[in-house]
């Protein structure tokens, strides 16, 4: 019986311990990130569809080769025949039309997932004690659509994300990750080289101006490939960054545990 009543009286002295740490404002109160949502799934989609634009950038680097040894064969008159030239030119257009098709449906797939992911990155950040911060998670996907202040914005955006991810808490004085500068980087160049080529193809109305914006078109692919590759990796370095940040917020602390077999041990 008087063990029995030892027993009771620890217990209560540990409910009466718990109620005054509760309510003790210098202890720290562990709390799970209310509304985080898990990355896991979508960041496994954006990484999919990077893939795909790669495999889509190195055929369209080969079928881009290909019109550019048919243009030159116009050039320099290698075709014996008018109906040669034209079948030739006919089954360019139709492989470069449908290579097109499915890069375009890929990347804008790819640019949703990797859209929506930034806006659940900026959003998370919040659920994970981050404050002070300069982008809403709706801005942090608008700044890509600004003409002009998209060359520097969305770079902002992404190392304030990198910044913050490492210790959403205290991230003030931490830089960003070293690899932004070359992720926007290679997207820069491409996205020039991109619409350089398109509006030079557009008005191009002699084989020497096709010529050259198959050149771009070519320069663009070859430059998306790196691209890709770089946001593959930024995806991941900071997904895990931010789990890293997740997990330490979710993790029980050991004391607790300790206590708790102490006093069923005795």
């Amino acid at each position: 019986m008087e063990q029995c009543l030892d027993v009771q009286r620890r217990l209560n002295g540990l409910e009466d311990q718990t109620l005054e740490s509760s309510g003790n404002n210098n202890t720290p109160e562990l709390k799970a990130p209310v509304g985080f949502k898990d990355p896991t799934k979508l960041t496994k989609w954006v990484k999919v569809f990077l893939c795909l634009s790669i495999a889509i950038s190195v055929v369209s680097i080969w079928s881009g080769s290909l019109e550019y040894g048919m243009l030159m064969d116009f050039k320099n008159g290698v075709y014996s025949s008018r109906e040669t030239a034209m079948a030739n030119a006919q089954a360019n257009d139709l492989r470069q039309g449908i290579v097109g098709l499915v890069g375009v449906v890929i990347v804008l797939i790819t640019l949703f997932c990797f859209f929506k992911w930034v806006y659940r990155a900026n959003y998370n950040l919040r659920r994970l004690g981050a404050a002070r911060l300069k982008f809403t998670p709706g801005w942090s996907v608008g700044w890509f659509f600004i003409p002009i202040a998209n060359i520097w914005k969305p770079y902002q955006v992404m190392k304030e994300i990198s910044r913050v991810s490492s210790n959403p808490s205290d991230w003030a004085g931490r830089k960003g990750l070293s690899i932004l500068s070359w992720w926007w980087g290679f997207w820069l160049i491409s996205g020039y080289f991109s619409q350089v080529s398109f509006r030079m193809s557009m008005r191009a109305d002699g084989v020497n101006q096709l010529l050259s914006a198959n050149v771009l078109t070519l320069i663009s692919d070859v430059f998306d490939i790196p691209a890709a590759i770089i946001t593959i990796i930024l995806v991941g370095k900071l997904f895990e960054m931010q789990m890293t940040s997740f997990r330490k917020l979710t993790q029980l602390p050991l004391e607790s545990d300790t206590s708790i077999l102490t006093l069923h041990n005795e």
